[in-house]
């Protein structure tokens, strides 16, 4: 699928000519090679990932956030005003390899979070988010919204279901 956006704000695209081109993986990557399903399927994954990530990216590039730092941060409000641990913020990551101590860094030089040394545990670091990266994330609610909502505007909201449960089912690795 081709999108055709105008730029009206410098962080707000609208789709305006919408162009539907629905190409197979095959096409996409431009092989004659006979690929089995199996295969299909994870290229598939794979660039349908990219292609959300980088409008994700697009979205995020005004507000100087990385699609992790944003993850911490929806983390963080989560909270509901509660610190939370590295431990706590690691585990929640969608990226598990993500280095989330780097990650809290560059949101403390941005006044997003503050973090403090845990006056029970002094081995224990709490992070907490701050009304600036509150504020951020407020603005940034409708965009992300907008941007979830172009990727499933092709499917109904049964299709949408299945979808999720297939995926669901597809990462689920039996030994």
């Amino acid at each position: 699928m081709t999108f055709v956006y105008t730029n009206i704000k410098s962080s707000t695209f609208v789709p305006t000519n919408i162009v539907v081109v629905i190409m197979k993986i095959e096409e996409v990557i431009k092989s004659n090679v006979i690929m089995g399903d199996a295969k299909k399927v994870i290229l598939s994954i794979m660039y349908t990932q990219n292609v959300i990530h980088d409008k994700f990216v697009e979205l995020l590039k005004p507000y100087d956030l990385s699609g992790e730092q944003y993850n911490v941060l929806r983390i963080l409000r989560g909270q509901k005003g509660n610190p939370a641990n590295m431990c706590i913020i690691q585990e929640r990551m969608l990226s598990k390899s993500s280095n989330t101590t780097r990650l809290i860094d560059k949101l403390l030089l941005k006044d997003f979070v503050t973090r403090e040394v845990c006056p029970e545990n002094r081995r224990k670091i709490e992070v907490l988010i701050t009304q600036k990266g509150l504020n951020v994330l407020e603005e940034l609610d409708p965009k992300v919204n907008e941007h979830e909502q172009l990727f499933a505007a092709n499917l109904n909201p049964e299709e949408l279901q299945l979808l999720n449960s297939l995926l669901e089912k597809y990462r689920t690795i039996i030994p």
